[in-house]
């Protein structure tokens, strides 16, 4: 568990479900894969495998916007074998592949969460000098 202080980007980050809030203050907890040598109390860096990341964003994002309008598209067209109004048919086709998406994702990342490339890593450990008292 590394301690880290809440900041702005904290709102947009994909993986904020993976930190602890620690007291209810900016202060929070992140499970992190600890492949260096650093032991309780050193301060580091963490980070993400960029590729995941991208790859989680386009699932959560992306994902589900084409298969939304992919199922208005497919509604629409089979509209006259539906004997449906051709923007109802869009709608309903459009929800469904959108519920249909969301479950994938939510299957998808239940899976990738267990993966290690899709976990936050300490890649080094920094060393910074220690503030002499009075100074």
């Amino acid at each position: 568990m590394v301690k880290t202080t809440r900041s702005s980007a904290c709102e947009a980050c994909s993986a904020k479900s993976s930190c602890h809030s620690v007291g209810g203050g900016k202060d929070m907890e992140v499970e992190a894969l600890n492949q260096t040598t650093a032991n309780v109390g050193d301060r580091v860096l963490i980070g993400f495998e960029t590729a995941s990341l991208y790859k989680a964003a386009f699932l959560l994002y992306v994902f589900p916007i084409i298969a939304m309008l992919g199922g208005g598209l497919g509604g629409a067209a089979l509209s006259p074998s539906l004997v449906l109004n051709e923007s109802v048919a869009a709608a309903i086709g459009a929800f469904l592949c959108f519920g249909v998406a969301f479950v994938i994702v939510r299957l998808t990342g239940t899976r990738l969460a267990e993966k290690t490339s899709y976990k936050p890593k300490i890649i080094r450990v920094l060393n910074f000098p220690q503030a002499q008292p009075g100074c």
